[in-house]
C-alpha cells in the first residue's frame, strides 16, 4: 500500500512542468573527520589573528609610537645651522668625565646624540622620519644614562618601565629622567656651594631651552629656532657634566 502511494506521488510530481524525480542523487557529500578538523583549525587561527589585530589597534596611547615632527631644514643654510649646533654635543661627550661604567655610557650617549641629530638634519625623503625617531630615542637614552650616573642605581621597576617605553615614548622617558636629574642637581647645589653657579646657569638654560622647544613646535616655520634650542640644551648639558667631576 505504501509503495503504491509513493509511486502515485512521484507520478503526480512528474506531471508538473520541468519537475523530474531522481531516486538517488549521483553526487554524495561525504566529509571525513580530517577535513572537518582542518576547517575548524583554520577558523580558530583566523579568530586568533583577528583578536590580536584588534588588541594591537586598541592598545593604549602610551604604547603607540610617537608622531615625529619632521619639519624644519627648509633650506641649505638652516640645515647647516642645525648640523653645526649639533656638534657641541659630540664635544661634550668627548670631554665628559669617564670615572666608571655609568659615566662612560653617559659620555658615549652624548656623542650619539650629536651624531643622530646631525644625521637627521642632513637627511631628506622617507629616511628622515626614521632618523627623527632615532634622534628622540638617543636623547632619551642620554637622559637615562645621566640619571644612572648620578644615582648610581635606579629602582629596578623604573628601569624596567624605561626599557619598555623607550622605543615608543622617548619624550616621556626623557621627561621622567630629566626630572630625576634636576632633583639630584638641586640637592647637590644646596650641599656643595661650588656647584651653585653651575646650577644657576643650568636653570636658566633649561628654562630657555624649554621655551625654545615649545616655540619650535608652535611656530615650525620660524627659522633657526631649532638651532637656538640646540645651543641652550648644550649649555644645560655642559653644566650637568659638572656633577660628574
Amino acid at each position: 500500500m505504501s509503495s503504491q502511494v509513493k509511486q502515485n506521488t512521484v507520478q503526480a510530481l512528474e506531471g508538473i512542468h520541468e519537475v523530474h524525480m531522481v531516486p538517488h542523487s549521483p553526487f554524495q557529500l561525504e566529509e571525513g573527520p580530517q577535513c572537518g578538523y582542518t576547517h575548524s583549525s583554520t577558523y580558530r587561527e583566523d579568530n586568533q589573528r583577528l583578536l590580536m589585530q584588534r588588541l594591537w589597534q586598541q592598545r593604549p596611547a602610551c604604547f603607540r609610537p610617537i608622531h615625529c615632527c619632521i619639519q624644519g631644514d627648509r633650506n641649505f643654510v638652516e640645515t647647516i645651522a642645525n648640523v653645526l649646533t649639533s656638534l657641541p654635543f659630540i664635544a661634550l661627550g668627548i670631554n665628559a668625565p669617564r670615572k666608571n661604567l655609568n659615566t662612560k655610557l653617559y659620555a658615549n650617549s652624548l656623542i650619539g646624540v650629536g651624531v643622530a641629530s646631525s644625521l637627521y638634519h642632513s637627511s631628506r625623503g622617507e629616511l628622515r622620519k626614521y632618523l627623527r625617531w632615532a634622534d628622540y630615542t638617543m636623547i632619551a637614552t642620554a637622559t637615562v644614562c645621566l640619571s644612572n650616573a648620578l644615582r648610581n642605581e635606579n629602582p629596578k621597576l623604573l628601569m624596567a618601565a624605561t626599557a619598555l617605553f623607550l622605543p615608543v615614548q622617548p619624550l616621556m622617558v626623557s621627561a621622567v629622567h630629566t626630572g630625576l636629574m634636576e632633583v639630584a642637581f638641586a640637592k647637590r647645589a644646596l650641599s656643595e656651594p661650588e656647584l651653585r653657579m653651575a646650577h644657576n646657569v643650568h636653570k636658566m638654560s633649561s628654562l630657555l631651552g624649554g621655551v625654545l622647544f615649545i616655540a619650535d613646535d608652535v611656530f615650525p616655520s620660524t627659522p633657526y629656532l631649532h638651532a637656538a634650542w640646540h645651543l641652550a640644551a648644550a649649555i644645560g648639558v655642559g653644566t650637568c657634566n659638572k656633577l660628574l667631576e
